[in-house]
């Protein structure tokens, strides 16, 4: 069976990442990207090694052959080639905080697509605002994944199999670490995580100049210390019934001027078990593992498993990545081969 065709809309740090990744996991064939100013859809794959050695250049999409300067990309990449695509995934930053939700309303009225779309978004508020547009999405025909990335998404869901050995979840404590060389790479993932400093919101950290935001890094000697983050792990682990969303907290260091990670990212499940024990599981990243991977990584094993959903068992609608197990491939058919026994 054919692979299949894949849009990926944000060309930022993400989903510049998501370029090199594919190249070793090609499980998908990739037919189309935009960033904010341009996009390129030409009814075919595009070439990843030429696009790599195009932004190895210095040079922006706008510049690549075929490309188009659209100052609503995204839109117009899907009025192009929208109904050819089978699968989005959305590297786009969530600013301000109704962007995303605003961007399905606008896809699902155009009709210009129908398939599986996959995110990385982080806010709790986000997160349910997307589930309300569940039937939205069911009479667009489209299947809506939100939360796949590293958390919410890889840890989320390690806390959903560490539960398993309890009768009542206590708490789930989410701690990540991450580490990049300079902070401009990853422009839109430094604002939202600074929204989430006191004084601070979704739409305060996307009015930030570029030089109040290295005032702010250097202020804090380039390293954001978050706590009790609004981040839809306890959306999520609630709905999926592991535990209240009050129980679960969520924070971390981010150093801009370091590859190194600050500290490991890890997560801490403590439960009672039905003798009355007290324990705690703990599953902890590897600090080589880059951001990037963890999240990038992440987010094709739930587009995989999303799309076995959407053509096998025609789900339609919002799911939450605690919803499906995200399945691994590195080439080859995202449908599984039947056993025999």
């Amino acid at each position: 069976m054919a692979k299949p065709r894949l849009g990926l809309l944000g060309l930022g740090g993400l989903g510049g990442e998501m370029l090199k990744l594919l190249e070793l996991r090609p499980n998908v064939d990739l037919w189309a990207v935009c960033d904010k100013s341009s996009f390129l859809f030409t009814g075919s794959e595009i070439s990843r090694p030429a696009l790599l050695e195009h932004f190895a250049r210095g040079s922006s999409l706008s510049s690549f052959p075929g490309a188009v300067s659209s100052t609503q990309s995204v839109q117009d990449l899907l009025r192009a080639g929208g109904k050819e695509l089978e699968a989005l995934f959305l590297a786009l930053p969530n600013l301000p905080n109704t962007f995303f939700p605003d961007l399905i309303d606008q896809i699902a009225a155009s009709g210009d697509f129908q398939g599986v779309i996959v995110d990385a978004l982080k806010r709790s508020s986000a997160v349910q605002a997307m589930q309300e547009r569940d039937q939205l999405l069911r009479q667009a025909q489209m299947l809506y994944i939100s939360g796949c990335g590293a958390t919410p998404g890889m840890l989320t869901a390690a806390a959903q199999l560490a539960s398993q050995s309890f009768v009542e979840v206590l708490n789930v404590e989410i701690i990540f670490g991450v580490g990049i060389q300079n902070w401009q790479a990853y422009r839109a993932t430094i604002r939202e995580d600074i929204a989430h400093l006191p004084g601070f919101n979704p739409d305060k950290a996307a009015a930030l100049s570029e030089t109040e935001i290295e005032a702010l890094l250097d202020s804090c000697g380039g390293v954001l210390e978050l706590v009790n983050m609004e981040h839809a792990d306890d959306v999520m682990l609630e709905l999926a019934g592991v535990c209240p969303a009050d129980r679960v907290t969520v924070g971390g260091l981010v150093d801009t001027r370091n590859p190194k990670k600050p500290t490991s990212t890890r997560m801490t499940l403590t439960g009672r078990t039905y003798t009355g024990a007290i324990s705690a599981h703990t599953f902890v990243l590897g600090d080589e593992t880059t951001m990037a991977a963890n999240v990038n990584g992440t987010a094709l094993g739930y587009l995989n498993a999303g799309l076995i959903a959407y053509e096998q068992n025609k789900q339609r609608g919002f799911l939450t990545a605690l919803d499906l197990s995200p399945r691994f491939a590195s080439s080859g058919t995202r449908v599984p081969q039947t056993l025999s026994l």
